[in-house]
């Protein structure tokens, strides 16, 4: 007997067809992204998310144009899950330090995250066959925005005399790099993953060394 299709295509009306509309998309996306962390990018299908949804392939592409095109929206939804509630309130404090200090610790708590850990995973699994994976990830711009602001405020403090900093976007950068490269890559299993008291000894430990670094 031919396996039936559950087709859960939005109903006639107003507010409904829009809720449901949004509960297909977000079902949608979360068994793309359980088969992508798990099988792999190459190893997902189209009609494999679709079966493990319980849609058509033309549902699915009411909604997506390609594989390419899920992967991306799972990126996007990932990082937004990550970025922390109140972004703006990171780039405040009483002390250039202490701003460091909060979003070093930021950065932190969300590239270590399972999810991130996940999508870091595949990407170095499988970009070289499939170049848009890395490119899905850069077109979202987290980083860049971090790495933006982050150098507004190194030249800030460069203006007011409190450091020496001639690339502000290059210096944000390394602090970037500084603060996430060695715990993400034990975290991945290269090597003895940080204990949270060690993670947090990090941030404070990149900070200084950062600082005192730039002050010339």
């Amino acid at each position: 007997m031919k396996e039936a299709v559950i087709e859960t295509e939005p109903r006639r009306g107003g507010r409904p067809k829009r809720q449901e509309a949004a509960q297909i998309e977000d079902r949608i996306l979360n068994v793309a992204q359980d088969l992508f962390f798990t099988h792999g990018y190459g190893a997902t299908s189209i009609e494999t998310i679709a079966k493990e949804t319980g849609i058509s392939k033309r549902t699915f592409y009411h909604r997506f144009q390609d594989k390419a095109d899920i992967f991306r929206a799972v990126v996007r939804r990932v990082i937004e899950r990550l970025s922390p509630p109140h972004v703006a309130g990171l780039f405040e404090g009483p002390s250039f330090a202490a701003i460091l200090q909060g979003i070093a610790q930021a950065l932190l708590q969300a590239s270590l995250a399972p999810q991130a850990l996940a999508l870091q995973r595949l990407i170095l699994a499988e970009a070289t066959r499939f170049p848009e994976l890395a490119l899905a990830v850069t077109q979202q711009g987290a980083r860049q925005e971090a790495i933006k602001r982050i150098a507004e405020l190194i030249e800030r403090e460069t203006r007011a005399k409190r450091l020496n900093v001639e690339k502000p976007v290059f210096a944000a950068e390394q602090f970037f790099q500084m603060v996430v490269s060695l715990p993400q890559r034990r975290a991945l299993g290269l090597g003895k993953p940080l204990r949270p008291a060690e993670i947090k000894v990090w941030a404070q430990d990149t900070v200084f060394l950062f600082l005192n670094g730039c002050k010339g």
